[in-house]
């Protein structure tokens, strides 16, 4: 780290402020935020981001998905740049970290730069990400997805939330447009973001280095049985969709458990037509495997379809099981853990190597440009919880490795590290 990257130091108040600010679009009485993707509160939230950003000298940019693209210029702003990013919106009842944290850590390095008086290199870029959480829109990481390549801009226009309503129209409702030229794809991305796990804490480690990020799927079941009377109806006569969907969803626990450090999960289940004296007649269920070996995961999800076709033949219902996500598991940059852990050296953090049991938007990136992530502990390992909680000087420590890794890649000296 050179002696003028050494005297560039962020503002840990500032970041805090800043974050709280973000923290009251959207805030919920139990002290979390409710910001879905392209809701009233999405909207306000980026049109916030904008406004800061805007003030800090940066050019802001909109693409077809709604992406937020902040760019500070560089000396020359022809060179590809330093990209950071991370997301605005979060859970129904999520905390006041998840993403936020590492768009305002991004937005506080570009504070700090302009402020320095110093023109890097090269431009510095910060992404807010459209719909990672995928709550309201399915997938998650759509925006950065869609940004990657990975996901084609007119199947995630076409994607409908639960009331019917696609994602163009969603966007068109909060205004969104396309708008500003694309530089073209930057050298590198840094994402900095809360772990989401008990990990760091219990280590007394501040800063991670992500090592990488595990594959995961996700699938729709749609268990289809017979609607009748609770009552009179035998149980030998039955075609109940909620019976056969809890036996995936028991099956799911299980394939979790014994495929550590791997992890299954059921999260969401629409039972129609969902009165208690009423056999199910329609079970929707989500389901989702999660492991850093591919082929372990593989394994995982033919046992989830074997206990899915078990279950229809048990119960006598009808099934289809839809795929809607498929990501592989996404090793980081070794250039990028180097610098992230160079920081970490010479600002006297200890760091510790960590693979994300999370997916995040750099994972997304990951596929097109060497990308980085660092985490910060939290309380609890709680997250997408409105208790999520991090430490001030934490946050603060890992805006500061965001901020000298990002400003290593300007000046070209991360490489030889």
């Amino acid at each position: 780290m050179s002696a003028a990257q050494q005297d560039l130091k962020i503002d840990g108040r500032r970041l805090w402020d800043s974050l709280m600010a973000l923290a009251r679009i959207g805030a919920t009485p139990a002290g979390g935020v409710n910001r879905q993707a392209l809701t009233d509160a999405d909207r306000q939230a980026r049109a916030q981001f904008t406004q800061w950003c805007e003030a800090a000298g940066c050019r802001v940019r909109t693409d077809a998905i709604g992406n937020l693209i902040a760019r500070l210029p560089g000396q020359n702003d022809d060179l590809p740049a330093v990209m950071m990013g991370s997301h605005l919106d979060s859970q129904p009842t999520g905390g006041k970290f998840d993403g936020a944290y590492g768009v305002m850590a991004g937005l506080e390095v570009l504070r700090a730069i302009r402020e320095s008086g110093r023109i890097p290199p090269r431009a510095v870029e910060l992404a807010a990400w459209t719909n990672e959480e995928g709550t309201r829109f399915a997938p998650s990481m759509m925006g950065s997805a869609v940004y990657a390549g990975l996901l084609p801009l007119e199947e995630a226009l076409a994607v409908v939330d639960a009331d019917g309503v696609t994602v163009a129209e969603a966007l068109r409702q909060a205004g969104v447009s396309p708008s500003g030229e694309d530089p073209g794809l930057p050298m590198a991305y840094f994402e900095a973001h809360i772990e989401q796990g008990p990990v760091l804490e219990a280590e007394g480690k501040p800063i991670g280095v992500v090592t990488a990020a595990q594959g995961q799927c996700w699938f729709r079941v749609s268990f289809q049985g017979q609607a009748a009377h609770a009552g009179s109806t035998p149980m030998n006569m039955r075609a109940d969709a909620l019976a056969a969907a809890a036996r995936v969803v028991t099956a799911l626990n299980e394939i979790g458990k014994a495929h550590a450090p791997g992890c299954a999960t059921a999260g969401r289940m629409v039972v129609t037509p969902n009165s208690p004296n009423v056999i199910p007649g329609s079970v929707v269920l989500s389901a989702e495997m999660r492991h850093p070996d591919d082929a372990v995961r593989s394994a995982m999800e033919s046992l989830f379809h074997e206990a899915v076709a078990a279950a229809a033949r048990e119960h006598s219902v009808q099934v289809r099981t839809d795929k809607i996500l498929e990501q592989p598991a996404a090793p980081f940059a070794a250039a990028c853990m180097q610098a992230i852990r160079h920081s970490a050296r010479q600002r006297q953090y200890p760091c510790l190597d960590i693979v994300s049991g999370a997916a995040h938007d750099a994972v997304a990136l990951s596929r097109i440009v060497p990308s980085g992530m660092i985490f910060v502990p939290c309380a609890g390992g709680i997250s997408h919880n409105e208790a999520e909680s991090a430490e001030p000087d934490d946050l603060a420590a890992g805006c500061q490795v965001l901020c000298d890794s990002v400003l290593a890649f300007c000046h070209g000296d991360a490489a030889g590290r």
